[in-house]
């Protein structure tokens, strides 16, 4: 009988859904079936789950003899992930069914009245299921399997080249410093995964799909993993598309191993190969880290969503502790390849961490968290039925360590299908929901108009059918974990020892034959350091025909993020123990401010004086252009308009020189070589060379240069008609600033980056219109450091358009900036009601949907960023073409958990209304949001400003027109312009727009002018404008689709897109269906593709129509145009094309190049493989 513990987190409301973990309960209806043949020890009996179940309807747990516990040893594999979701009527749950200012819907009344005699208690409390035999789950990963590798006499008998390479040191575009470990068969990132990461990465062509294990350095903050979603997504996405073609050549790799080795009639040993195979292609993805990721992961998990891409996140802490009986030295972990010990390092002394409080409805800090045990360790049964059940071995810690673990697996390894649909009564749906029933002619599925349950029925129009079967999603996993268990900002700080195995000796053929043994497989048996039989029948040893065995080269990666970290460091017995620093020949620093200069640190490196120092941090790095390829496309568009473009802000030297460092030490370069085997070094001969921005700008083509000086001909031609436009737009609209940081879609690249556009308006300070990844980066890049400050100080807006992780992830460091310059990096004190304490003037507001607020509250309890400082505001949508009009509501943002620990629903409401603000409360004159089509919450917003200057942002999506009726009158429109016009059908299948379906949104509003943006490609087509009368045609505004008033329209027409997430509170769109069975999977297939609309080859430019004086520009990265001035970017057009058209040609040939050199190595590289079997 396996031992159950069965956690409820509901009390605290800290977690909804129920676990399991080592088996799958998805197939309940097949458990009693399966388990007669399961081969699981902890695959739980049919007893065990008539407990469960009785748990989960409220019914007494009968009680058994339960066996002297003996634990079966686990192979610390992860296999864990949420299974099932039980449905609660109670306090929260009521509060979801609300719009998030308290406006009911239509069957609240109705249902409160039916729940009024309901207990706020949950109803069946069974919420999480641990084994006292899950704590293998928190062990170091895959160590059952490499039981020989970790120990420290292992020989490693297949000799290959290894070194690190650096991928990132400390810039703007990158705050981190990444190292590449490369294997011929694997590769491992080690140190900083922060912002701007994965592009660096692209842009020095790093190939990271065969990256299988992560080791992150430092402490768990923001500025050292606020790249790591965004790099996960990425690393998911392309192993999915590789997957099955990875798998199919690792099989074929193991039978031609087995073949060479001569052991392909041996199953035992075939098996090893396959399993190693399956293991170097698989997808899963390892993370060793300071404690926090698993939670940092976890608050992503509204918005992160991915299938056939395990994750699992092993924290460090000094509460890790060894077997019994295991040497102290021995590796914490290792694999085929390397040895690796981790050092967790605490502070000297107290870090100053301003822990936020935690903030009630009205801004008080709860002066008394209960503690989980409080709520957990109970032996009597609950007055609702409920029990719990706690196994002694697992302690508070470890429980809520297993459980956001569960939850980051099931983010990325979830089998949930947004078309698996579900046959569910009518009476029995959860409200709101999207149903779906069959079309009996067509036998197609339509969504269900019909009468629901509960609301009034029109005149004419039937009672509604509560037994009628409709089809309905079950939520999405991640929406239902409403909270996740406690924490607080963790100091602990790892650092790494990363040694290669002891490699064999150098084998010797003379021996082999006098020891009479046959050329050929045997003597690759003995070089694999198996014994083998000679031809007289006496049994030769490896160390027979093998030279002396070294040691394997390795490294030491230190991360120091403060001076408080150096003594306990420095400290540490391993650095004096041969056991750990045998073969360690380089040590890597990543330095905080003020650590490397510091003559401790110094002394160390003196004292180990025969060992590579190679030091990054920012007093000997400089702050270096790291993405070439931008910074050289800004260059030249600088030479064809230099009053927008500048070169990005950069330093060429550090503020501290090298000379300054030990005679053994150098400081660390992008792209430098710590060459580990066969022999150890640093190399400095493949180091990155900074831009040289005189060379790229000698390389512009003259043809370039000439049509730019033309436009500018031009612009002075046209000064006065253009000065006189200007005088027509409203108060300083002229010199409103935009500045679009990143301009790219989906995903970061060499050449743009995600969305994030600066709107800077005189006497009323900046916004933000969405926060890509690396945004901070992007305004370092543009600004000088005293103008950068002052754009923090003015910084009062920042609007995240939807969920998707590419338009919001560099939030969290924009906002830490913001903090550090207003306020010191200090919290609001804890008395303070934050709302009637924000100032307009110099407060920052976070405007979006809930779940981003959600995210933004449940991170600041990892770090403090500044979240008690930000008014986190939430909006509704408006409905311009009902009658009346809705408008849009702003609303304080009050977390779910604070509103259902009111004692009533009346308090509750008073809550929200006491919350509602206006936007005058901002210094605005009107706020105005509509939904739109693209995912679930992509909302399209207009900004009304005191002066009459109104900004319209379009977010993601098609074209609409609520968009255009909310933005009527706009004086800038920008607009996402993702796709050409050639390119509707992908326009159409993935929610976005295209060129001329841009410009007739923002000429449906009357926009005076209109900014585009979100490309998906390098060279977008630039639009040429033919002017015409008004009401001429030619324009797509009597296209524009009537964006309904229903959730429906909001959400992604096809389900195979491959979306961040079911987004926002899914239970508003999803609620938690009661349904039987696994449900069937129906083809809910995208819009048509105009397959029509695709060219062989497409124009060079769009041409629209304009019936309007609206002017139009094109965005790039790193452009700052004021709105008076955008008429000139016109002008610029034929220069534009010109310059992509020499480009192109130039990308065409290193394209060629590339392909010639690869097919080239691969040639080289098999023909040496042919020479080396016969020569092992």
């Amino acid at each position: 009988m396996t031992t159950l513990t069965i956690l409820r987190y509901s009390k605290l409301h800290l977690f909804r859904p129920s676990i399991s973990a080592s088996y799958s309960i998805r197939k309940a209806r097949n458990f009693h079936n399966d388990k007669a043949t399961s081969s699981d020890p902890f695959a739980p009996s049919s007893s065990v789950l008539s407990q469960i179940e009785g748990l989960a309807h409220g019914h007494q747990p009968f009680k058994e003899k339960q066996p002297e516990e003996s634990t079966p040893q686990l192979k610390a594999t992860w296999d864990f992930s949420i299974q099932r979701y039980d449905a609660r009527d109670n306090a929260v749950d009521r509060w979801r069914r609300r719009d998030v200012l308290g406006t009911r819907r239509r069957n609240d009344a109705a249902t409160e009245l039916k729940s009024a005699s309901v207990s706020s208690e949950p109803i069946g409390g069974v919420e999480a299921l641990f084994t006292a035999q899950h704590k293998a789950y928190l062990n170091p990963p895959y160590q059952g399997n490499f039981k020989h590798e970790r120990r420290l006499d292992f020989i490693q008998h297949q000799t290959m080249r290894s070194y690190v390479q650096v991928l990132t040191t400390p810039t703007a575009d990158t705050p981190g410093t990444t190292l590449l470990l490369h294997f011929d068969n694997r590769r491992y990132l080690i140190g900083s995964l922060a912002e701007g990461t994965q592009r660096a990465a692209v842009q020095v062509g790093a190939r990271l799909l065969k990256v299988s294990e992560c080791f992150i350095t430092g402490r768990t903050e923001w500025r050292n993993t606020g790249g790591l979603i965004g790099m996960i997504l990425t690393l998911a996405d392309g192993a999915a598309s590789s997957a099955a073609a990875s798998a199919e050549e690792g099989h074929k790799r193991a039978l031609a191993k087995g073949k060479r080795l001569g052991v392909s009639q041996n199953e035992a040993r075939m098996a090893e190969l396959f399993e190693d195979a399956k293991r170097e292609t698989s997808n899963k993805l390892v993370l060793f880290s300071a404690p926090n990721l698993n939670h940092t992961l976890a608050t992503a998990r509204r918005f992160v969503f991915r299938k056939g891409m395990p994750v699992d996140v092993h924290e460090i802490d000094k509460s890790s502790l060894r077997d019994e009986g295991v040497d102290q030295w021995e590796p914490y972990w290792a694999d085929e390849n390397i040895k690796v010990w981790a050092m967790s390092v605490l502070p000297t002394e107290p870090v100053a961490s301003n822990v936020p409080p935690r903030v009630g409805t009205e801004g008080i800090t709860n002066p008394r968290k209960r503690s989980i045990d409080e709520v957990y360790e109970r032996s009597v049964p609950q007055a609702n039925g409920t029990s719990t059940v706690t196994a002694s071995s697992l302690t508070s810690a470890q429980r809520d360590q297993l459980t956001v673990k569960a939850v980051v697996a099931d983010m990325f390894n979830s089998s949930w299908r947004l078309d698996t649909l579900h046959e569910t009564a009518l009476g029995d749906v959860r409200l709101p929901a999207t149903m779906f029933v069959r079309n009996p002619t067509t036998n197609m599925l339509e969504k269900y108009t019909g009468p629901l349950p509960g609301q009034p029925v029109r005149p004419g129009q039937p009672a509604p059918d509560l037994k009628k079967i409709v089809l309905v999603r079950k939520p999405w996993p991640g929406a239902l974990v409403e909270s996740l268990p406690p924490t607080e900002p963790r100091k602990e700080a790892v650092s790494y020892i990363i040694r290669n195995h002891v490699q064999r000796g150098k084998f010797h053929p003379e021996r082999a034959m006098a020891l009479k043994v046959e050329k050929g497989k045997k003597w690759a048996h003995l070089a694999a350091g198996e014994s083998v039989q000679s031809t007289d029948g006496k049994t030769i040893t490896p160390d027979m025909v093998l030279g002396e065995s070294k040691e394997g080269g390795g490294l030491a990666v230190i991360d120091l993020p403060e001076p408080i970290y150096i003594d306990n460091l420095l400290a540490r017995p391993e650095w004096h123990e041969p056991k750990v620093m045998a073969g360690v020949g380089a040590m890597l620093w990543i330095c905080g401010p003020d650590v490397a200069r510091h003559h401790k640190v110094k002394a160390f490196m003196e004292q180990f004086s025969h060992i590579h120092h190679v030091v990054s941090g920012p007093e000997y790095c400089a702050n270096a252009i790291a993405l070439d390829s931008t910074a050289a496309a800004t260059v030249r568009l600088r030479q064809i308009d230099p009053a927008r473009y500048n070169v990005p802000v950069h330093e060429s030297n550090a503020s501290a020189p090298a000379s300054e460092l030990p005679r053994n030490a150098r400081v660390a370069m992008r792209g430098q070589v710590i060459q580990l085997e066969p022999a150890m070094g640093v190399h400095e001969r493949e180091a990155t060379q900074p831009v040289n921005i005189a060379e790229v700008e000698s390389e512009t083509p003259e043809e370039v240069l000439v049509e730019a000086r033309k436009a500018r001909e031009g612009i002075m031609a046209a000064a006065p008609e253009m000065r006189r436009w200007a005088e027509t737009l409203p108060k300083d609209a002229r010199d409103a600033e935009i500045v679009t940081l990143g301009t790219g879609s989906a995903l970061p690249s060499k050449y743009r980056n995600v969305s994030a556009t600066l709107l800077r308006v005189p006497g009323w300070g900046s916004m933000l219109f969405d926060c890509g990844e690396n945004t901070l980066g992007q305004l370092k890049r543009v600004f000088p450091a005293d103008e950068l400050r002052q754009i923090m100080r003015e910084l009062r807006i920042i609007w995240i358009s939807h969920m998707h992780a590419d338009h919001h992830l560099g939030t969290v460091s924009v906002i830490r900036a913001w903090y550090e310059e207003v306020h010191g990096g200090k919290p609001q004190a804890p008395d303070v009601d934050r709302k009637a304490s924000f100032d307009p003037k110099t407060g920052l507001a976070v405007i979006s949907e809930p779940a981003m607020m959600s995210y933004l509250h449940e991170y600041s309890y990892v770090e403090d960023y500044g979240f008690s400082r930000i008014a986190p505001i939430c909006i509704t949508r408006a409905s311009p073409f009902k009658t009346p009009p809705l408008t849009s509501k702003l609303g304080w943002f009050i977390p779910p958990t604070e509103l259902s620990a009111l004692p009533s629903d009346n308090a509750r409401q008073r809550t929200l209304d006491n919350n509602i603000m206006q936007p005058g409360s901002l210094n605005l004159t009107d706020i105005q949001a509509v939904g739109v089509q693209h995912c679930h919450g992509a909302r399209a917003v207009s900004f009304t400003f005191p002066s009459g200057f109104k900004a319209s942002y379009s977010g993601d999506c098609r074209p609409s027109r609520a968009f255009s009726a909310i933005g009527k009158g706009s004086t800038v429109c920008i607009h996402e312009a993702t796709f050409d016009d050639t390119m509707r059908g992908d326009a159409e299948a993935k929610n976005h727009s295209t060129t001329s379906e841009a410009l007739g949104v923002a000429q449906a509003m009357g926009a005076r002018t209109c900014v585009l943006t979100h490309f998906s490609q390098r060279y977008q087509k630039l639009p040429v404008l033919e002017r015409g009368e008004a009401g001429s045609g030619g324009a797509v505004t009597d296209s524009l689709p009537t964006v309904g008033e229903n959730t429906v329209e909001e959400e992604s027409a096809n389900p195979e897109d491959a979306l961040s997430g079911p987004l926002e509170d899914v239970a508003a769109t999803f609620p938690d269906q009661h349904t039987n069975g696994e449900g069937m999977e129906y083809d809910m297939s995208s819009r048509t593709k105009d397959e029509a609309n695709r060219t062989a080859t497409e124009p060079a430019a769009v041409n629209f129509k304009v019936t309007s004086d609206m002017k139009v520009c094109v965005a790039f990265d790193y452009m700052r145009v004021k709105v008076g001035e955008i008429p000139q970017l016109e002008k610029f057009t034929p220069a534009l094309l010109k310059l992509f058209e020499e480009e192109a040609k130039v990308a065409e040939e290193e394209a060629k190049a590339t392909t010639s050199n690869m097919v080239s190595s691969k040639a080289e590289k098999k023909q040496k493989l042919k020479g080396q079997r016969g020569n092992t």
